[in-house]
C-alpha cells in the first residue's frame, strides 16, 4: 500500500499520523496542496523525522499568516522508504496528482532521480536537504536547491584546516553521490591549500569494520583526518578511532550522521572534539533564527533540532512564496517565480542563481560546529561568533 500524508491548516499532525501515514480525510475547502517527498521509514527516517517536523513548522506559519490569498496550504506527503525506486514511484504520484511543484528530500542519490524524473514531467523540484554537487552542476530548469552543495561542506572544513596551519590530511570516504562530491571536492581545496592528502580511502556501503584504514591513518600520524561516512557509519567510526589510538589534531566529519544530535548521544566521549559541517545553527544571525529553533523543538517533542528540519521549513516558505507570486499553480508560472526568489528566511537568504556550473543553486556560507563538553558549539565562520577549536594534540 503506497503511503501518502497530509500535513494541512493546522499543522497538527500526530507523530502517530506521520509513522502509520494516515492521510488526513477532511481537507479545508479550497486549499493549495504541494508535493514532498521524505524517508518516513528506511534507514534513512531519522532525517525524515527532522524533515517532518520542518514541513510542520512552515505550514503552520504559513496558514497563521493567512495562506496564499486567502487558502491554507496543505502538504502531500510520500514516503520514499528510503529505496531509490519508491522514491521515483513517490514523484510519479504526486507529479499525477497535478501539484504545482514537489519539495525534495534527504539522500543525494534518491533526489537526483527524483528530481530528473520531474523534469522530464516539467513540474518544478525544490531540492531542500540532499547535497550532491551533480543535481544542480549542470543541472536543469526544473530544478531548484535551497540548501549548500557538497562542494561547500568540503570547502568549510578545508578552510578550518588551512587556516589551522595543517600540514597533511587523511580521507575516509563512502562512494555515494553526497559522500564522492564533499570528498572529491576536499581533494581540490587540499591541493590548492598545500595540504599533502596521505590517505585517500574510499569503501562501499555496509562496511563495518574500519579499523584496518585507521591503522594506515594511525601510521602517517597526519594532521586532520576528514570522515566523509554513510550517516550509520559516522558512531562506528569515531569509536574505532578511538579504539586503534588514531590522534590527529582534528578530527572532521562531513554532516550526515556527525551533524545529527543523536552522534552525540551514541557515540558518548568518541565524539568530543569532533568538528562537523553543518548547514543551519540556532546561533545564526538570520531573523527569526531562534524563534525557528524554539518552533522545531517543540514539533519534534522536545529533542534538538538538526539542520534538516530547518531546511524543510525553508522549502514550505520558498514553496508558498513562489505559488503566490506565481499568482496561481501552474507549474510554467510557479518555475518563472522561482526563478526570481529573493526571500530573507530563518534558515537564511534564498537567491536561485547560476554560478561556478551549478544552475539554479543557492549561495550560503556553510557552518561548522564542534563537540565540545558534550554539546555542538559553533566554531566557523566568525559571524557566528565561533568559540575557540580544541585540538587533539598540539
Amino acid at each position: 500500500m503506497r503511503k501518502l500524508m497530509v500535513i494541512g491548516m493546522l499543522g497538527a499532525v500526530s507523530a502517530a499520523l506521520l509513522t502509520q501515514a494516515v492521510a488526513q480525510t477532511t481537507k479545508p475547502a479550497g486549499t493549495i496542496k504541494i508535493g514532498a517527498i521524505t524517508a518516513v521509514t528506511g534507514r534513512f527516517a531519522e532525517f525524515g523525522k527532522q524533515q517532518l517536523a520542518g514541513f510542520k513548522v512552515g505550514v503552520a506559519e504559513i496558514n497563521r499568516k493567512g495562506g496564499i490569498g486567502g487558502q491554507k496550504i496543505e502538504l502531500l506527503i510520500e514516503d520514499n522508504a528510503s529505496d531509490v525506486n519508491k522514491g521515483l514511484a513517490a514523484a510519479e504520484r504526486l507529479a499525477n496528482a497535478g501539484v504545482p511543484l514537489v519539495i525534495c528530500e534527504y539522500s543525494s542519490s534518491l533526489v537526483k532521480a527524483q528530481a530528473q524524473y520531474l523534469a522530464r514531467q516539467k513540474v518544478p523540484a525544490l531540492v531542500v536537504t540532499s547535497s550532491g554537487d551533480d543535481i544542480t552542476k549542470p543541472g536543469n530548469e526544473y530544478i531548484f536547491r535551497l540548501n549548500q552543495p557538497a562542494t561547500e561542506y568540503a570547502r568549510a572544513l578545508l578552510n578550518i584546516f588551512r587556516d589551522s596551519k595543517f600540514k597533511s590530511m587523511a580521507m575516509i570516504a563512502g562512494t555515494g553521490a553526497f559522500e564522492k562530491s564533499v570528498a572529491d571536492a576536499a581533494l581540490i581545496f587540499a591541493k590548492q591549500y598545500g595540504i599533502a592528502v596521505v590517505e585517500d580511502q574510499r569503501y562501499d556501503q555496509g562496511l563495518t569494520d574500519f579499523r584496518p584504514v585507521l591503522n594506515r591513518i594511525k601510521s602517517k600520524n597526519p594532521d586532520g583526518v576528514l570522515m566523509v561516512s554513510y550517516a550509520a557509519d559516522s558512531v562506528t567510526l569515531m569509536r574505532q578511532a578511538r579504539e586503534v589510538g588514531v590522534k590527529p589534531r582534528m578530527f572532521a566529519g562531513g554532516a550526515a550522521g556527525f551533524a545529527l544530535p543523536d552522534f552525540i548521544k551514541d557515540a558518548g566521549s568518541a565524539a568530543e572534539n569532533v568538528v562537523s559541517a553543518t548547514a543551519w545553527i540556532q546561533e545564526l544571525r538570520y531573523p527569526g533564527t531562534q524563534k525557528l529553533h524554539v518552533e522545531l523543538v517543540k514539533a519534534l517533542g522536545g529533542a534538538e533540532p538538526s539542520y534538516h528540519a530547518a531546511q524543510a521549513y525553508a522549502g514550505v516558505i520558498a514553496a508558498a512564496d513562489a505559488i503566490r507570486r506565481a499568482g496561481g499553480t501552474d507549474r510554467e508560472k510557479v518555475k518563472a517565480a522561482l526563478n526570481t526568489t529573493n526571500l530573507q528566511t530563518a534558515f537564511g537568504p534564498i537567491v536561485f542563481a547560476d554560478f561556478d556550473g551549478f544552475r539554479n543553486q543557492n549561495n550560503l556560507t556553510m557552518v561548522a560546529e564542534q563537540v565540545q563538553d558534550g554539546k555542538f558549539v559553533p566554531v566557523y565562520p566568525r559571524s557566528v561568533v565561533p568559540k575557540a577549536i580544541k585540538f587533539e594534540r598540539p
